[in-house]
């Protein structure tokens, strides 16, 4: 079994005494029969109309894996923030862990619905995310009017470029296993696959060094598995937001990571020039360490955004 890191930093952020900072609220809501929670955090001092940010978790993720950190900090400064979990993952309804953009979008316009309902929030709409959350705001402020700004940190641009820069020999395992699994889970017998592995593993992240980056963030108390059916390679790796971005209205901040595996500095780049509205910020960092060593100068920037914003 993987040791995990028993606090990581963010967590040890979360679990500080509080300081009368923020309020929290545990919230619910329906998606097609099935019900994600979250937690709503609220800034201190009852502002009027404040700002809401909507946030996400990155691929195979729980809201707890250091994301509580982030919408604390958006509360701290005057913003609401609202947290929760797809389907499938956490505290949400079910526990399959699979990963479908569709299903996750669609649990993710739910959200905002949610957080549109709530009296102590304003109109504003931010729409947050990282990695594959990332992937899924940036294509929600593509269909949408109402979004006011969106921040993507280390985004998922480009699932199949990801996939074959992997090479031919992941391609055809993963489309094999992918396969077997939507005819194997029609008959009882689906297969799964890990969420994070090592590099010559059949997993949905695979580069080098990702895999201590990320079980660093799994929160000790989660009844998390690392693992996902394997028809979610197929799914992930056919998702394409950055043929999206340019019908994106909306302000939006991409921050990249120089030393990110996953998702390269240049690729980033490119897809800021692409927007009609779009801010690049390249920072030291790789694609999970801006939830942990680098949040701070990460969260930095995403606040320095906004405040240029509103």
């Amino acid at each position: 079994m993987t040791r995990r890191n028993p606090i990581n930093r963010a967590q040890r952020r979360l679990r500080r005494p509080p300081r009368e900072r923020f309020a929290t609220r545990e919230v619910a809501f329906d998606v097609d029969g099935e019900t994600c929670r979250g937690t709503l955090y609220l800034p201190a001092g009852d502002p009027d109309d404040p700002p809401v940010v909507v946030l996400a978790p990155g691929l195979g993720a729980e809201r707890n894996f250091g994301y509580p950190a982030v919408a604390e900090r958006f509360a701290d400064a005057g913003y609401a923030a609202l947290c929760f979990d797809y389907r499938g993952f956490g505290a949400s309804d079910g526990d399959s862990q699979a990963v479908s953009p569709a299903a996750q979008r669609a649990d993710y316009a739910a959200a905002i619905d949610r957080a549109r309902r709530v009296d102590a929030v304003g109109r504003r709409l931010i729409l947050w995310g990282t990695s594959l959350s990332a992937a899924h705001a940036l294509t929600l402020a593509a269909d949408r009017t109402d979004v006011d700004a969106v921040i993507g940190v280390v985004p998922m641009l480009d699932g199949r470029a990801i996939a074959r820069r992997r090479g031919a020999r992941y391609l055809l395992r993963a489309g094999v296993a992918g396969v077997r699994d939507l005819i194997g889970t029609r008959l009882g017998r689906g297969r799964t696959v890990p969420i994070v592995g090592d590099d010559a593993d059949l997993a949905a992240i695979t580069e080098p060094g990702t895999k201590r980056g990320y079980l660093d963030l799994v929160d000790r108390d989660s009844q998390w598995r690392n693992e996902t059916p394997a028809r979610s390679l197929l799914r992930v790796a056919s998702y394409r937001p950055v043929e999206r971005l340019s019908e994106i209205r909306a302000p939006t901040l991409l921050v990249a990571g120089t030393d990110d595996p996953i998702v390269e500095r240049e690729t980033v780049a490119d897809a800021g020039e692409t927007l009609s509205r779009g801010t690049v910020v390249s920072m030291p960092a790789d694609h999970f360490s801006v939830l942990s060593d680098d949040f701070e100068p990460a969260i930095g920037h995403q606040l320095s955004f906004l405040r240029g914003v509103f």
